[in-house]
């Protein structure tokens, strides 16, 4: 699945076109210059200069708030982009980094009617508003209309089953459980054989504490989808709670097959055999856990016990 970055924009800013016509170019595109190397401080202080002239260059704005924004600073970010669309109200990319600015700052009802207008993935910041505003829906509890988003992200038809379990996928992310269950629910009324809809309710089920449920769901899973390295771990997660030690590790041992490059069978075989008071066959699983993933702190604390 392709990964949508929020919180960093690509080098190579290209200086929006309604901008290259007007004076002063030179300053302008030496600020671009430093913005484009990350010398932040130095194009803004070229680009504070600018924005004191009157009138002020076409483009000034938009280039502070996108300074503000690799800078982290929010609330200036988002009065620069506001003042840039205010200055040139057809500036859909300055309204689009406005609207995702007003998300990053826990705004998300702000957010919606400028990425409603400005629905677009722009290439050069990799920012798709269309998930963007997917997630303004559901933190405003517009959950249809966030499946609408999602789906026009990835060309899926709005209400199919593919539409519904995507936007469970993100509710999940989010702890939105129920809802994210009735919309995994629906996809499988829709399709009672779609892949990953049985892994998805297992996992709210186990989340939930659901042990049994839990398990039913990863094994029909299992049956539809049996090379899937995931169902396994999650598997030997849901009898690892359970206190069924034997089945934990056959169901991990076959995870680990799968997914040699995955931190979390390791780290439960490691979890499995310290229950099992094996702390040397624990440490090896653990020590490989931690060279895939050195920074998970469970791994460290289990290492710590073995």
């Amino acid at each position: 699945m392709r990964l949508f970055c929020l919180f960093c924009v690509v080098g190579g800013l290209a200086l929006p076109a309604w901008g290259q016509s007007l004076n002063p170019v030179a300053p302008l595109r030496q600020a671009q210059g430093q913005f484009d190397s990350g010398h932040f401080d130095e194009a803004l202080r070229k680009l504070d200069t600018l924005a004191a002239e009157q009138p002020e260059p076409a483009g000034v704005e938009y280039l502070r708030g996108m300074v503000f924004y690799q800078q982290g600073k929010m609330v200036e970010a988002a009065a620069a982009f506001a003042k840039a669309v205010a200055q040139d109200p057809k500036n859909l990319e300055a309204m689009q980094m406005q609207g995702v600015v007003l998300f990053r700052s826990g705004k998300p009802a702000d957010a919606i009617p400028l990425l409603e207008k400005a629905h677009f993935s722009i290439p050069r910041t990799n920012i798709d508003t269309n998930y963007v505003l997917g997630l303004c829906y559901l933190d405003t509890r517009r959950y249809d209309d966030a499946r609408k988003a999602f789906a026009t992200q990835y060309n899926f038809p709005p209400d199919s089953p593919s539409a519904y379990l995507l936007a469970a996928r993100m509710m999940l992310r989010r702890d939105y459980l129920p809802v994210a269950d009735t919309f995994a629910q629906k996809a499988i009324a829709l399709n009672p054989n779609l892949p990953m809809a049985h892994l998805l309710i297992g996992q709210i089920r186990l989340s939930q504490s659901k042990l049994p449920e839990a398990i039913a769901e990863f094994e029909k899973e299992n049956q539809l989808n049996p090379l899937y390295g995931e169902v396994y771990d999650r598997l030997g997660d849901a009898y690892l709670r359970q206190g069924d030690y034997a089945r934990s590790q056959a169901s991990l041992d076959r995870a680990v097959l799968l997914e040699p490059n995955s931190s979390v069978p390791y780290m439960l075989l490691g979890k499995v055999l310290l229950k099992q008071q094996d702390p040397m066959m624990a440490k090896m699983y653990l020590d490989k856990a931690l060279a895939i993933d050195p920074g998970n702190y469970t791994t460290h604390t289990l290492l710590g016990q073995a």
